[in-house]
């Protein structure tokens, strides 16, 4: 069972820049075969998909983000990004990655997920 941990959130004011950067304990060769992905939740609300990775490096991304954030994979324990641009009021949530044990399709749909992070707040001021 691997566990996964969020890096790199914080508070930025709109237009500005972060990168979440998800470690996996322990790194396994086998997560590169693995659907991976970041979703993020506001109180409230259902968690909701951002970006997901397949094994081949397909990638899907949410309408709401797309040309904003890139996600990228290393193979390496800090195996999976998201570089987050032109960041706006409405991305503040809490980020999580994911991963889930097949590597395709990777749906943006939280329940598909089979390992999670325990989050990394985002909070982007106007």
């Amino acid at each position: 069972q691997v566990q996964l941990a969020e890096s790199g959130g914080g508070s930025v004011e709109a237009g500005g820049s972060l990168r979440l950067v998800c470690t996996a304990s322990p790194y396994t060769e086998s997560i590169r075969s693995y659907c991976i992905g970041w979703f993020r939740q506001v109180p409230g609300k259902e968690r909701e998909g951002v970006a997901t990775m397949d094994q081949y490096g397909g990638t899907i991304y949410a309408d709401s983000i797309q040309g904003r954030f890139t996600i990228s994979k290393t193979a390496a324990k800090d195996f999976l990004d998201l570089q987050m641009y032109d960041l706006k009021p409405e991305d503040t949530a809490m980020y999580f990655c994911a991963v889930k044990s097949t590597g395709w399709p990777c749906p943006l749909t939280k329940d598909d997920y089979e390992e999670w992070g325990q989050g990394t707040q985002v909070t982007v001021s106007s």
